[in-house]
């Protein structure tokens, strides 16, 4: 049997541009060989403290930041188990943005949906004037759009919410998919009055699948505290409770923290706020090179556009499905185009540890397949 590792596709770090999961550094990947230790214990707990003040900086907030071993879409229903009381206005505007929306009546809630075309970006008037009706308690949006690329304005959206909520003298809380975003640009938790912020380990954090991060205002615990069943993984009020003791209330997956402890270490030293600026430069690198070639044009509209992940279509020329198996074919791996845009776009996923020279190597390895 072929050993995968030996593949193309394999080659080593730096050619695998998929826009979540996205690569894993090779000292973050060694960390979880460590041998297993009691979650229960007080070396776990060390081990998480360390990490809290990284995943405050990277949440840009001093609350506590928690920790879930599962996919960011079980904290997506955390927050509406825990934040929506009855009734939500549900942005959408893509594949994870109609997931969100899903979740919000699969949790016995209400839901309005505020939806535009894919490749487009949700307005803050249009939130505004929707809010400004009643009867919404909570508003569900993604920053990042990873199936399009599009980053809603978020701080204009936040700002809509609050003028929503004085005027009508409803408590509207604003929950927020920071999937592509968080650790990937500066997503200011506390600053922009987002009520609960998460992500998952597999993006911008650029670590292995399988946790999810949150943070929650005052506000949101507050609400969680008035709301009949929570649910048991994803009750916040016990995440809070086990937090203070940097520990988490269920069996954490422990070797993959340890690789959220590595992680926070390198994170610490590059400094979040440069990291942020790395990833606009890679994004600010790849829309100047799609808008130099011929036959592609980039699916965002400018100043919608996400600095982790690019969704470029494909006018003329091969399909894009065509174009990611050739590239699979050199040793490198894109995203493919989401759902119905799979043979109209390609997506790169420009984040994580990526620098700018892998990216460069990325770029002329395509204009090489596109001849």
């Amino acid at each position: 049997m072929t050993d995968p590792s030996q593949s193309p596709a394999h080659s080593g770090f730096g050619r695998f541009f998929l826009p979540g999961p996205t690569e894993v550094h090779p000292d973050v990947l060694a960390a979880m060989t460590r041998p297993l230790i009691g979650h229960r214990g007080a070396e776990m707990s060390s081990l998480l403290e360390a990490c809290d003040p990284v995943l405050r900086s990277l949440f840009r907030t001093r609350r506590p930041v928690y920790v879930a071993s599962s996919s960011a879409t079980g904290l997506m229903e955390g927050a509406v188990r825990n934040g929506v009381r009855r009734r939500a206005l549900s942005l959408v505007n893509g594949a994870f943005s109609e997931r969100f929306a899903a979740l919000v009546t699969d949790c016995g809630r209400e839901g309005e949906r505020y939806e535009v075309p894919m490749g487009e970006a949700n307005q803050p008037d249009e939130v505004y004037r929707r809010l400004r009706a009643g009867g919404f308690d909570a508003v569900t949006v993604v920053h990042s759009e990873t199936s399009t690329g599009v980053l809603n304005p978020l701080t204009e959206i936040a700002e809509a919410v609050r003028r929503a909520e004085g005027e009508t003298g409803d408590e509207i809380l604003l929950l927020v998919d920071g999937v592509t975003t968080v650790g990937g640009m500066l997503v200011e938790a506390e600053a922009w009055g987002l009520d609960f912020l998460l992500t998952g380990s597999q993006k911008a954090m650029a670590l292995p699948p399988g946790l999810a991060f949150g943070t929650a205002s005052e506000r949101m615990m507050a609400r969680a505290a008035t709301i009949p069943g929570r649910g048991q993984y994803f009750d916040l009020l016990e995440y809070d409770a086990y937090w203070r003791k940097h520990q988490t209330p269920n069996t954490p997956a422990v070797s993959l923290m340890y690789a959220l402890a590595e992680q926070c270490r390198r994170i610490g030293a590059e400094g979040v706020e440069a990291r942020a600026g790395r990833h606009w430069r890679m994004a600010e690198r790849t829309w100047e090179w799609a808008q130099s070639r011929p036959g592609l044009a980039l699916y965002a509209a400018e100043g919608q556009r996400s600095p982790t992940v690019t969704t470029i279509r494909v006018d003329e020329g091969m399909p894009a499905s065509r174009i990611c198996s050739e590239m699979t074919a050199r040793g490198w791996t894109l995203g493919t185009g989401y759902g119905k845009l799979k043979d109209l776009t390609f997506r790169i996923g420009h984040m994580g540890d990526h620098t700018m020279d892998e990216l460069d190597a990325l770029l002329a390895a395509l204009e090489e397949v596109l001849g």
